[in-house]
């Protein structure tokens, strides 16, 4: 097929082969580079064997690179789940961490004061965990509120030490 024969063609069918592709595909851009892709393919198969039905030949070869183009989008396709939607698991994930790290503390914390003395370990509830006043754990135990004070220092210092180093 000579360049004459082909450039004819071009300016015949171009436009339309494009036009068919586009309705396709819905990308102009992509509708274009499928019509060249014919286009090389009839002149590289022109120069070898004689083309009976060159606008044939022309809309099938852009039919089967438009099947291949689709079939080969369709394998590379691995978004199936959106940005948002695995940003969203992600965070349920790490809501799930947090709750399962408290939990773990709420466990250590629960040993650490099972290993109190019963009396600092109730003044521990009552003022940390019930929200009373020092002076009110100490008129509820009928205690010093210095007492409070010294039993609470003692329980603190103790969970601290037991929640840094679980281990121990």
């Amino acid at each position: 097929m000579s360049d004459m024969d082909l450039k004819g063609l071009f300016i015949k069918h171009a436009s339309t082969l494009r036009g068919y592709l586009a309705r396709k595909v819905r990308d102009p851009q992509l509708a274009a580079d499928l019509v060249q892709e014919s286009f090389l393919r009839m002149a590289e198969h022109g120069r070898k064997h004689t083309i009976d039905n060159s606008p044939g030949y022309l809309y099938r070869t852009a039919r089967n690179l438009l099947v291949d183009h689709i079939r080969q989008e369709t394998r590379r396709k691995t978004d199936s789940v959106t940005h948002e939607a695995l940003a969203q698991i992600e965070d349920e994930l790490a809501g799930l961490e947090a709750q399962a790290m408290a939990e773990q503390q709420r466990m250590a914390l629960k040993q650490a004061l099972a290993q109190l003395p019963e009396l600092t370990r109730e003044i521990f509830r009552l003022n940390r965990i019930e929200g009373m006043t020092h002076a009110e754990v100490a008129r509820h135990l009928e205690i010093s509120d210095s007492s409070v004070q010294k039993h609470l220092s003692k329980a603190l210092a103790y969970v601290m030490q037991r929640l840094q180093s679980p281990e121990s």
